[in-house]
């Protein structure tokens, strides 16, 4: 496998960020683009060839370019972000898949955030958040039944997205955060739970076979290795005032043939 992650720098408007769930807090641009590059070279030094596409200062939340498409091996689905906002993010994306993918794409007025796709094998869940709809869902359900996926759906509590409260581990392992989604809404089998004192915990990126956990999880991180996972810290406490976890910044794709 031959792994390829696109990102997005952060903007100098980060501060002015969509906020939904957090209240908003002084965000040092310095520290979060720092915090990127670090989030970046940890990528790389687990075998990712990361493309950075050009910067986007007219829209805060660019950084966080899953929200933008949901990237399969068959194709590559250019979302409809639930915050107008973000629209303008979508374009430049689309461009950069198409060199790699067939591109589908969510129409108007269904709404769907890459953040809110939970994929493992072929299923995947939408979260029905306030930036995903399911309309939106439903279209990407017609989209990819050709492939063979399923798409069902799952309620999210108190977070943005899905995948602020559940992630897969590299077996197809789920991590969640029971304060904000239900494990019974996945069908899991010996799901993790984060730590109690770190609800927020529950988006790690998984690479390979190593999960990429955010430093401001140490307790979570524990419990994923006492399971046997491999593990690799990242610092995104700035992104994360953001609403930013660490799938948010990178899309993946497999670009080995």
């Amino acid at each position: 496998m031959s792994l390829l992650a696109l990102t997005r720098p952060v903007p100098p408007t980060i501060t002015e960020c969509e906020l939904t769930h957090l209240a908003r807090e002084p965000i040092s641009f310095t520290k979060a683009a720092d915090q990127h590059e670090a989030y970046e070279n940890a990528l790389r030094s687990l075998g990712c060839a990361v493309k950075r596409l050009a910067g986007a200062p007219d829209h805060p939340d660019s950084v966080f370019i899953e929200d933008t498409a949901v990237v399969l091996d068959e194709c590559a689905v250019i979302t409809r972000p639930g915050a107008q906002s973000r629209r303008g993010e979508i374009e430049i994306v689309a461009q950069s898949l198409d060199a790699y993918r067939p591109v589908l794409r969510i129409g108007a007025p269904d709404t769907l955030d890459g953040g809110d796709v939970l994929r493992v094998g072929r299923r995947l869940w939408v979260g029905l958040s306030t930036r995903s709809t399911s309309a939106g869902a439903k279209q990407l359900g017609t989209l990819l039944k050709r492939f063979g996926y399923r798409v069902d759906t799952a309620v999210v509590r108190d977070c943005l997205h899905l995948k602020t409260a559940v992630s897969a581990l590299p077996d197809g392992r789920l991590l969640l955060s029971p304060r904000m989604v239900d494990a019974w809404a996945f069908d899991a089998q010996s799901p993790i739970e984060v730590d109690p004192s770190e609800p927020f915990a529950g988006n790690v990126l998984s690479v390979g076979d190593t999960v990429l956990c955010p430093a401001s999880a140490p307790r979570t991180r524990a419990r994923l290795e006492a399971q046997g996972y491999k593990t690799v810290v990242v610092d995104a406490s700035e992104l994360a005032k953001a609403e930013g976890g660490l799938t948010c910044c990178s899309l993946l794709l497999d670009v080995s043939g």
